[in-house]
């Protein structure tokens, strides 16, 4: 009798632990996914950000400095600031940008998302409900180096043309080449698939 009492009681408690553990891993995974979808957006942002302060008339030649056989060479001028020298250049610094950045958590969906905090024309910002910490910088930061380590091409790619919405586009909706899918109840949100 009590042995069949005990048996249920295991049950019970073994069955508790298991959703209690499912429950965690499941939260772990989509503060994980709210981390890389927050440091995509911020590299767009100042990826966007840094395009726009080049003088747009500011111009480089590419091609082929080889003279052909019919005596022309194959050059062109594209603008200095979305070239791929140019935009590799920015691809190398963009990481350090994260620690201009804290989390914010939504307290109806209690989802993260990452806030500038450092405004870069002095006006003064809200972060009244935004935290700072070392955790959060090097966590974006890490999401951030390990996309554009992943994705390197495809971010060069979609800068070196002038895009509308390259933040949806590359960091909310699912393309063809950077796994990423849309949050269908938060347009202004996403999630990421596949990363890390």
């Amino acid at each position: 009798m009590w042995q069949a009492k005990m048996s249920t009681y295991l049950r019970v408690v073994s069955f508790c632990l298991f959703l209690c553990f499912f429950l965690h891993a499941g939260q772990s995974a989509r503060q994980g996914q709210d981390v890389r979808c927050g440091a995509c957006r911020a590299l767009v942002d100042e990826l966007e950000w840094a395009i726009s302060q080049v003088d747009p008339k500011k111009k480089i030649q590419t091609g082929s400095f080889r003279i052909n056989p019919d005596g022309s060479q194959s050059i062109k001028e594209v603008p200095f600031a979305r070239s791929e020298g140019h935009l590799l250049e920015l691809l190398e610094e963009v990481c350090d940008k994260m620690k201009d950045y804290g989390e914010r958590i939504d307290t109806s969906t209690n989802r993260k998302t990452y806030t500038r905090a450092n405004s870069r024309d002095g006006k003064t910002m809200d972060l009244s409900e935004t935290s700072f910490d070392s955790r959060v910088t090097s966590s974006l930061k890490y999401a951030c180096e390990t996309i554009v380590e992943h994705h390197e091409d495809e971010i060069i790619e979609f800068f070196s043309h002038e895009t509308d919405n390259v933040k949806d586009k590359l960091c909310s909706k699912r393309t063809g080449k950077f796994p990423l899918t849309y949050n269908t109840k938060n347009p202004t949100s996403c999630y990421t698939v596949g990363f890390i």
